[in-house]
């Protein structure tokens, strides 16, 4: 059974402290490479999972890192997890990693991931720091994917287009071909519509907080 503090724990990482939504950091990759849903979800996954791995560490770590030099201790932990996930996209998932590019060692200056650790991590135990790495990552990847969606849809009207990427060979057929003979709206791919849209996003969330009173 979930307890409260888990359930707020989860509240807040895919509503109401998103990183993206409320915080808004992180923007850098979320608005370079959301322009598909494959593309998002690789990324968000990565964050997810670097998350997840470095927030569990540095609560393991906490009792033994000195306040003065615990930064460079965590942004050390953050680097060694994202290089391992780096490596391994680049063995399993290469075309998908060649085209996310420099976005995913950038994890590393992720100012969400660096703030989770200082914030939330190195002050809690080792369940209560991954479960909040994994709520963040997911409402990072949430809204990476809501955007990628977005625009995917209005600048090319399909979705999940290369899902072979990170799906492997049998995704092949997984494209949805939203609106036939659609000749796209070239501004939802370019780096503008990636702003038009997050402000979308942005207002839709307000005004649902705002009728629920949140």
């Amino acid at each position: 059974m979930i307890t409260p503090e888990y359930r707020k724990i989860i509240k807040d990482g895919l509503w109401h402290n998103n990183q993206a939504f409320v915080a808004l950091l992180g923007l850098c990759p979320l608005l370079a490479v959301s322009n598909t849903v494959v593309n998002s979800l690789g990324l968000g996954l990565a964050t997810t999972a670097t998350l997840v791995c470095s927030n569990g560490i540095v609560s393991r770590l906490r009792p033994y890192v000195m306040q003065e030099i615990r930064l460079p201790i965590f942004v050390l932990v953050i680097a060694c997890v994202v290089t391992a996930i780096e490596l391994i996209m680049n063995a399993w998932f290469y075309e998908l990693y060649k085209i996310l590019g420099i976005f995913i060692p950038l994890i590393v200056t992720n100012c969400a991931i660096i703030g989770r650790a200082e914030a939330y991590a190195s002050k809690n135990d080792v369940d209560k720091a991954v479960l909040d790495g994994l709520a963040m990552g997911l409402g990072f990847t949430l809204a990476l994917v809501l955007l990628g969606g977005m625009r995917e849809l209005i600048g090319s009207g399909t979705l999940f287009t290369q899902a072979d990427l990170l799906f492997g060979e049998g995704a092949k057929d997984w494209q949805i071909n939203v609106i036939d003979d659609y000749s796209g709206l070239l501004l939802a791919i370019l780096p503008p519509g990636a702003f038009i849209g997050l402000g979308l996003l942005l207002a839709v969330k307000n005004v649902i907080d705002a009728k629920t009173g949140r």
